[in-house]
């Protein structure tokens, strides 16, 4: 599934106010409201990262953002942010098993016509 990164405003270093935004239709079909937290491994990371997910607002119709500092320090480490106003990262959020899941950085689409 394809998840957009979030941030409160702040980009701040210590990465925190960073997470990633789920569409209603993935956060359905890919996680459980009995679980009270996913394992998240993030690309060249050695540790997955835990994110809480039994809150109304990842529940709810608006939020929806799984809120992480390391995710947050991750997507600086990886130089996809601080990002254009308007314009955050896209990241592909794959699920490995029940509720651990993988996250990659989408690769770039290469404009102009191949020869």
């Amino acid at each position: 599934m394809i998840v957009a990164a979030w941030n409160n405003g702040a980009h701040a270093r210590n990465g925190s106010g960073y997470g990633f935004k789920v569409s209603i239709a993935d956060r359905d079909a890919y996680f459980q409201p009995d679980w009270s937290t996913i394992l998240v491994e993030l690309e060249g990371e050695t540790e997955p990262v835990e994110m809480k997910i039994n809150k109304d607002t990842f529940w709810g119709e608006t939020c929806r953002e799984l809120i992480s500092p390391e995710l947050g320090r991750w997507l600086r480490k990886q130089g996809l942010s601080p990002w254009p106003q308007g314009n955050p990262p896209k990241l592909n959020l794959e699920p490995i098993s029940d509720n651990r899941f993988r996250i990659l950085k989408v690769p770039k689409q290469s404009g102009g016509l191949r020869r």
